[in-house]
């Protein structure tokens, strides 16, 4: 289930399907320093907001929610593509300060690193989350509507198929908030990306009951939760992070 804590100053959602050494969080709007259309907890680096406005809020956000520092980050250059980067200790703190240091061009996340936070930005694409409980592997990934004809979920699954060992029955997902079926639309037809991702998922061989839905959307949340389309266009990004904690 998907809940937000709004008694922090710093609210977030946390997935609680997760087993408690998987540290999942998504972020809202609320608690951070930016202006208006970016007010004001945007953690994007890349829509035009003031570069040090952005990074106080990721610090604020990352310290406000959790152990790890602003600076263990590890976060790509997301093109609404397919490829998928396997991270190592040797990424910590890459495009956390700095979006010319991002991992470019790449959409997902996979890892097996202790304390190592993965970090994708949104604003109404789909972020899904990423759980193998036995093998101790975490993957994040971006599925707007390219992403998703893409089949990006279905290619982060496996590229943890090749690399952990991950075998997808075992796998828990979570898809956070993002646009629904109820708002988004392409050439007069309603997309429901949230079927789509779980299709993708289901057919490779994951079990229905292991995929966790916020069933938010973002676009009619707006108030709480940046939204592309709602702002035209113009608006900061949410962030979802996902990590294994190291236990010391």
């Amino acid at each position: 289930m998907y809940r937000v804590d709004y008694s922090r100053a710093v609210p977030f959602g946390t997935f609680d399907s997760f087993p408690s050494r998987f540290f999942n969080a998504i972020s809202t709007r609320a608690g951070g320093f930016s202006d208006s259309p970016f007010d004001s907890l945007n953690l994007g680096l890349h829509v035009g907001d003031n570069s040090e406005r952005v990074i106080k809020n990721r610090q604020k956000f990352i310290e406000s929610i959790s152990k790890f520092k602003l600076d263990d980050l590890v976060t790509p250059e997301q093109i609404h593509g397919d490829r998928v980067e396997i991270v190592t200790q040797d990424h910590r703190g890459r495009g956390s300060r700095e979006y010319s240091d991002s991992i470019p061009k790449t959409d997902a996340l996979i890892t097996q690193a202790k304390d190592l936070p993965l970090m994708l930005c949104f604003a109404d694409c789909v972020p899904i989350l990423f759980c193998d409980p036995i093998h101790d592997a975490v993957g994040i990934a971006h599925a707007g509507f390219k992403g998703t004809q893409l089949e990006i979920a279905r290619k982060t699954l496996h590229v943890m198929e090749e690399n952990f060992a991950t075998n997808p029955s075992e796998c828990l997902i979570a898809i956070a908030p993002s646009i629904g079926g109820c708002c988004y639309t392409r050439d007069g037809k309603s997309i429901d990306l949230w079927k789509m991702n779980r299709e993708q998922l289901i057919s490779s061989g994951v079990l229905e009951s292991h995929i966790d839905s916020s069933n938010v959307c973002t676009r009619c949340n707006s108030a709480e939760y940046f939204s592309y389309r709602a702002s035209g266009g113009k608006t900061g990004r949410i962030a979802a992070i996902i990590a294994i904690l190291g236990g010391d």
